[in-house]
């Protein structure tokens, strides 16, 4: 079989995100030798879960030029710690980290690279990918004989490898000096209670169009929406995400939720969450929105139209009822 290579980049403190740990996982489940290819400011924390996970080898390209996302570092950190491994299969999370830099990589080493895989196992004794195609509709398994072949795994499609940390053995790779014409400054986030992107929250809370369109009473109540919604956020820590034809508003001189970006977009143009729950509001018959929906594990939706043609079949539980005062009840058991 051949030699695997798990890619992962550190997080500051030098553990592996979820994404990477997903990806651990599927490779542990492929019948090759082990190997895990690090960068990052430190690796540590990580080889140590690496190495009970069961690797056979660990690499690390590490310093403080890789604590940051940067094209010119990532691509020369991942080009060495394959040409160092050896390795015919690379798999690698779809971090937007890896996606940017990987497919550089991969003609570098005169590969292929496979993105967006749901799954990699062996079948019929060769490594197969599966993947969606079609804006999802239609689902593939792939197999290439070209050699290294990079995989980006989606997060969210393999359970997480937990288990004891052990005591890795971390081999440095060494590699040409890297000129890059970015500095990195410093890093600027939100406060946490104003995130609304949160892959890892066990609800997803969807907001369509309707939220900003005229009400009974003939006036659009967009003030209310964000109140409402970003308050329900704040309690329960859910993630948003936002129909295509709300997200687009903002370029059609309409009413728009300020804190709605193309960021928070799921549907067929955008991304694809897997969420254990999710809630969608207002989304009337917006047919494009529900191609990202499809993989949420329990769907529900407030729509005032019964007969929706999203909410039927799209849905396992569909209230009949104004979001508005919906999310009015919601807030006020929530304490918001």
């Amino acid at each position: 079989m051949d030699t695997i290579l798990l890619l992962a980049h550190t997080e500051a403190d030098g553990s592996l995100a979820k994404a990477s740990l997903e990806a651990l996982a599927a490779a542990k489940n492929l019948r090759g030798e082990l190997h895990v290819g690090l960068a990052g400011a430190q690796v540590q924390p990580a080889a140590d879960a690496a190495a009970g996970a069961g690797a056979a080898r660990i690499l690390a390209v590490t310093g403080e030029a890789f604590a940051q996302s940067r094209y010119a570092t990532d691509a020369a950190a991942a080009e060495a710690l394959c040409r160092a491994s050896g390795a015919a299969i690379v798999l690698a999370p779809g971090t937007s980290r890896w996606s940017r830099a990987l497919p550089g990589v991969a003609f570098r080493l005169g590969g292929r690279i496979d993105t967006h895989a749901t799954g990699l196992a062996i079948q019929n004794s060769v490594p197969a990918v599966t993947r969606w195609f079609y804006r999802q509709r239609m689902e593939a398994t792939l197999t290439r004989s070209q050699r290294p072949w990079i995989v980006l795994l989606d997060p969210g499609c393999v359970p997480a490898w937990s288990g004891p940390a052990g005591n890795a053995a971390v081999e440095t790779v060494a590699f040409p000096a890297v000129e890059t014409r970015t500095t990195v400054t410093g890093t600027r986030s939100p406060e946490a209670g104003e995130q609304t992107i949160r892959p890892d929250a066990k609800l997803l809370f969807v907001a369509g169009a309707g939220w900003t369109k005229k009400q009974p009473d003939g006036a659009a109540h967009t003030a209310e929406a964000e109140k409402l919604i970003l308050d329900f956020l704040r309690a329960t820590q859910a993630s948003l995400g936002g129909s295509k034809s709300l997200v687009d508003l903002s370029g059609e001189g309409e009413a728009v939720l300020r804190f709605m970006t193309h960021l928070n977009q799921i549907g067929q143009t955008g991304a694809t969450p897997r969420h254990p729950k999710g809630l969608s509001t207002c989304c009337h018959g917006e047919e494009p929105h529900a191609v990202g929906w499809r993989f949420i594990g329990q769907r529900r939706a407030v729509n005032l139209d019964a007969n929706c043609g999203w909410a039927r079949g799209k849905a396992d539980v569909l209230y009949v009822a104004d979001a508005f005062e919906v999310m009015r009840q919601v807030n006020a058991l929530l304490g918001k």
